[in-house]
């Protein structure tokens, strides 16, 4: 929970401008220096880091109290399963194409009544200690963020945003732009048009916008159109750019 008492889901749903980055490296340390840098959130990027979501666990616990979304794999039941028992403050499920498919992962990421996810000791309920607690404020307080990343999810859309219980839709702009054939051309026509769809639809559906950029401008213009849960870079690429910076700064001399 937030000093403000309300959950990070919450103030997802409420729409509040919330900053955060990629972790794609498993190192702990990774995750502590960049909540400690400020951000909102971490975007722990199970899918194409070199870790499953269980790996992910120091990732979170590195993070302290920085709110930590874990994208899965998959939407496996076991992959959502695992992450969501990692105790993240939500999670992000990629691919998402079908209001079928969203049901079907709200239905596993919720217990029930409203879902079917299996119960447990982790450290989500304190290995036990609060779980009575846990389950009881879980479905309301763990943020589930689908994906919209590829064309048919774009046709789709307006389905898609009927399932009841998703937090937020993430837009991603480069697995978008290859499912058109065009990898990295997040410019063209084709893929701007996909996005815009998508943009307008979570609008007009009370949706909360999400988006995971390589750099600030990209961030800053998508939060111009409305969007306030918004990843900017990765580890790697801070790493990278401020070694570049650094070096030709030194070369200079």
């Amino acid at each position: 929970m937030t000093s403000n008492s309300k959950s990070f889901a919450q103030r997802i749903r409420d729409a509040e401008l919330m900053l955060g980055t990629v972790v794609g490296i498993g190192s702990s340390e990774i995750s502590e220096l960049l909540a400690a840098c400020g951000y909102d959130w971490l975007f722990i990027d199970a899918e194409h880091g070199g870790f499953d979501p269980y790996g992910a666990l120091p990732l979170i616990q590195g993070a302290g109290s920085c709110p930590c979304l874990i994208r899965v794999p998959a939407h496996d039941e076991i992959w959502l399963k695992k992450a969501l028992d990692t105790g993240p403050a939500g999670i992000i499920v990629p691919q998402v194409n079908s209001a079928e498919q969203a049901a079907r992962i709200i239905e596993l990421c919720k217990y029930p009544p409203l879902g079917s996810r299996g119960m447990g000791l982790s450290r989500a309920s304190k290995y036990g200690l609060n779980l009575a607690e846990y389950i009881g404020t879980a479905n309301s307080d763990i943020a589930v963020v689908l994906q919209a990343e590829h064309k048919d999810a774009a046709e789709n859309i307006e389905d898609i945003v009927q399932v009841k219980d998703i937090d937020a839709i993430l837009v991603g702009p480069f697995d978008m732009s290859a499912s058109f054939g065009k990898p990295g051309q997040v410019s063209d026509p084709d893929v701007v048009a996909a996005i815009d769809h998508v943009t307008e639809v979570c609008i007009a559906a009370g949706i909360t916008l999400a988006t995971a950029v390589a750099g600030d401008d990209d961030a800053s213009n998508y939060i111009a159109k409305g969007y306030t849960l918004v990843s900017a870079g990765a580890d790697s690429l801070h790493l990278i750019n401020s070694a570049k910076k650094s070096l030709a700064a030194l070369k200079g001399i």
